[in-house]
């Protein structure tokens, strides 16, 4: 049964900095591409930022771009995002999602699993 489960989030001010973690199993970890996506209330879930299987592609939203770094530890079967200069927009529940191939995706359709979030509150 593959598990995907977040930490990291919490309260933070404007300009502040968080890093989300994502730990995986019951999944061949390197085989899979990871994701991050993020839902505010009200909205759907929008994309965030993915990398590739062995970490050698990365993409992100242009809302996230040079604030936001995804990276993956391979032997802890572990996915990170690095959040920093943090605004109020950016408040979500944070979720990771693992896809059935080496290639990520900008699609929430495209992840066959997902955690369950991880609330991320930055105030003004």
């Amino acid at each position: 049964q593959v598990q995907l489960v977040e930490s990291g989030g919490g309260l933070v001010q404007a300009g502040g900095s968080l890093r989300l973690s994502c730990a995986a199993s019951g999944l061949t970890f390197n085989m899979h591409a990871m994701g991050w996506f993020r839902q505010a209330p009200g909205e759907e879930r929008d994309f965030v930022a993915t990398i590739s299987s062995i970490g050698g592609r990365t993409t992100y939203a242009d809302s996230v771009k040079g604030r936001f770094t995804i990276s993956r530890d391979n032997a802890k079967n572990t996915v990170y995002l690095q959040m920093i200069s943090l605004k109020p927009e950016d408040t979500a529940v944070y979720y990771c999602a693992a896809r059935d191939y080496i290639l990520g995706a900008v699609s929430v359709g495209e992840y066959a699993y997902w955690g369950q979030g991880t609330q991320v509150t930055v105030s003004s």
